[in-house]
């Protein structure tokens, strides 16, 4: 059996059409077919997977009109408006909640929420 070689990469994934972003590491490994032919495999949590860079997948509306970025601007946009969220420095302020008591509402991102950071702010 030959030696794999594995590459770590990760990437941050923008669908065009709904909005949704997500970010997802991949072990890349390098092989060696029986002809002596490289090929590489993407694998997730021990899976293998297409690779991204073919034809990725919206997570939320299976659309194929998906942004890839490179690793961490999906996250640094959520932190971004998490910002933009914090309390005032007079203090925190409970804010309503929605559905039953104690239950955080889940933030859909929208495309929107993922390129704000990005744009240029006007004079």
């Amino acid at each position: 059996m030959s030696e794999i070689a594995v590459v770590h990469e990760s990437y941050s994934f923008a669908c065009m059409r709904c909005g949704h972003g997500w970010e997802q590491s991949y072990e890349i490994e390098h092989h060696v077919d029986a002809d002596g032919r490289e090929f590489v495999q993407y694998v997730v949590g021990g899976q293998v997977v297409p690779s991204p860079l073919s034809r990725p997948t919206c997570q939320n509306c299976d659309n194929h009109v998906v942004r890839i970025m490179r690793p961490g601007r999906v996250a640094s946009a959520r932190n971004a408006a998490h910002r933009q969220h914090r309390t005032s420095p007079a203090g925190p302020v409970e804010a309503p909640m929605s559905g039953a008591e104690g239950q955080k509402e889940h933030h859909h991102w929208h495309l929107s929420d993922l390129l704000h950071p990005f744009q240029r702010r006007a004079s």
